[in-house]
């Protein structure tokens, strides 16, 4: 379904193989072997999915970049895994809103200098000979047959990038057969899914939920599926459902955050339409709120579909925790149990488990199929992030609590990360972007409850000598996050500070900035602050 209702296309299984064969026998004319790695910069269309299989049909990583993300941040990704190749679009409509993706992506290049394919939409678009090719005028005289490179399957299949927690991001790495079995089986299991169901999963293909559950496991399962490449309010705030009723759409599987958006517009979009093809519905991305979860329950599948609320992350590759449709009681809010073969356990502060009821950090204990084997080219960082803190454990960096019934609840993130819309940010990410403007010497940022994106950014700053705290400034901030990281990071709040409160050893206490964002007068003992005065200043700024 395209970005205007009127616009969709279909493609078989069949047509999809030939065409697969067609972009991996142009991979291999433009010199495209095993190994290589191969970037990928694209709206939501079939040719994103085809330009994936293709890289996995010869055994290249493809390493799929998210549409939002800037200039910048493409060329961090590209640099970072070296890629030889990038595969992008001209231009696309998000909504109403005309992005140039080609001169996001000539940007990029201009920082990092490579070959590029491009997809075409638009004619007007700046072009480059010595670099630039089409994708169309490739494909036209390319076979429809391409013999597979044969794989191993602890070869690798893609790198996904996350956000660290240093500010660099993370490209992890999955592989080919623990990936495909965990993601096909979880697929499989957790949607109950059946031959004749219509899949919907809205999710971004730039985020893991779009490589595991659109491309991958609804795929190795056969099933049929919606790819949508708009957004949930255009043209109205009854798009979803309205693709729900066009479709006949079984099983759909949604972020919480878009839940939030369009509880707010109330009930009467959603009931305009049927909706009595759906059985199953999902959540991903971050914990859903209770009141969420019963909106989407009552109103949107009418008490009569089973939700799954799924937790699980980019390194895990599928489902960890989560309810099985119609099999697992649920409880709003919980991702409830385990899926089979992940061993989870509640930590305290120094690494013991804790039984029974219980709050403190999620980790596993022994690996299931899709785990990440390793952050490219950074094993070291690797073993350091995921198995230091917690010996012989896998750590998540999330916070969860176990009630009386043995049921799962993630609190969020107890490391410097932030979920914006089910997005993970770094709060050494923001801050690093903020550094940048020549007027701030610090700057801290920290999470901050929202009503629809569940998170948002909270930053302080302090100036640099002869620089004033303006509303221009505050713009000027805002762009410059925007620039280097992508819409999805833009501040919410700014607040000047002049300065930060810090222990004697001089960190930055963002516990402290997370009871100021919030005019949270209790902000515990404050005895190892070497500034303690600065606390009530920033209350009262």
């Amino acid at each position: 379904e395209g970005n205007e209702p009127g616009d969709s296309t279909k493609i078989t299984y069949q047509e999809l193989l030939h065409k697969v064969c067609q972009f991996a026998n142009v991979l291999r004319s433009q010199g495209v072997k095993k190994g290589d790695r191969i970037s990928i910069y694209m709206p939501m269309i079939l040719e994103l999915v085809i330009a994936m299989l293709a890289c996995a049909r010869i055994g290249a990583l493809h390493s799929v970049v998210f549409a939002g993300f800037s200039a910048d941040s493409l060329c961090e990704r590209i640099l970072d895994c070296g890629c030889s190749l990038l595969i992008t679009a001209d231009a696309f409509y998000r909504g109403d809103k005309l992005v140039n993706l080609k001169q996001i992506a000539d940007e990029a290049l201009q920082k990092c200098k490579d070959k590029l394919f491009l997809i075409s939409c638009f004619p007007q678009t700046p072009w480059n000979p010595a670099m630039d090719t089409w994708w169309h005028e490739l494909m036209s005289s390319a076979s429809t047959e391409c013999e597979p490179e044969w794989c191993d399957a602890e070869d690798e299949l893609f790198i996904l990038y996350t956000s660290g927690s240093t500010g660099k991001p993370k490209g992890v790495l999955h592989t080919v057969g623990g990936y495909m079995i965990f993601a096909a089986t979880s697929f499989k299991y957790v949607f109950d899914y059946q031959p004749e169901d219509v899949y919907w999963c809205t999710a971004d293909i730039g985020w893991i939920t779009g490589h595991s559950y659109l491309t991958y496991g609804p795929l190795a399962n056969g099933a049929t599926s919606v790819l949508f490449e708009g957004v949930p309010t255009y043209p109205d705030v009854g798009r979803m459902w309205n693709i729900i009723d066009k479709y006949k759409v079984t099983k759909f599987y949604t972020a919480p955050t878009a839940i939030r958006l369009l509880m707010k517009y109330g009930e009467e979009p959603v009931k305009k339409h049927s909706r009595k093809s759906l059985k199953v519905l999902g959540t991903v991305g971050e914990p859903i709120n209770p009141e969420a979860w019963l909106w989407y329950y009552r109103v949107v599948g009418e008490e009569r579909c089973p939700i799954v609320d799924t937790f699980w992350q980019t390194e895990t590759g599928g489902h960890m925790l989560t309810p099985l449709p119609a099999a697992t009681p649920m409880k709003p809010g919980s991702a409830t149990f385990p899926f089979f073969g992940v061993v989870p356990a509640i930590l305290n502060e120094s690494g013991e488990e804790l039984e029974g009821e219980a709050e403190g950090y999620l980790v596993f204990k022994q690996p299931w199929p899709g785990i990440m084997r390793t952050l490219y080219g950074k094993h070291q960082q690797f073993e350091t992030i995921y198995f230091k803190k917690f010996p012989g454990y896998y750590v998540t960096g999330d916070g969860c609590r176990r009630d009386k019934d043995g049921y799962y609840w993630i609190t969020g993130r107890i490391d410097d990360m932030l979920n914006v819309s089910g997005h993970l940010l770094s709060t050494a990410e923001v801050e690093s972007a903020l550094l940048e403007h020549t007027a701030i010497s610090e700057a801290a940022v920290v999470s901050h409850p929202h009503p629809l994106k569940g998170e948002c950014l909270y930053c302080f700053v302090t100036l640099r000598d002869g620089h004033e705290f303006t509303k221009t400034l505050t713009d000027e901030l805002k762009k410059q996050v925007r620039e280097k990281i992508g819409p999805i990071a833009t501040p919410d709040y700014i607040q000047y500070a002049p300065s930060l409160p810090k222990t004697r050893s001089g960190k930055i206490t963002r516990r402290i900035l997370r009871k100021i964002a919030k005019n949270d007068q209790d902000v515990g003992d404050i005895s190892t602050l070497a500034n303690p005065g600065v606390i009530k200043h920033l209350f009262n700024s």
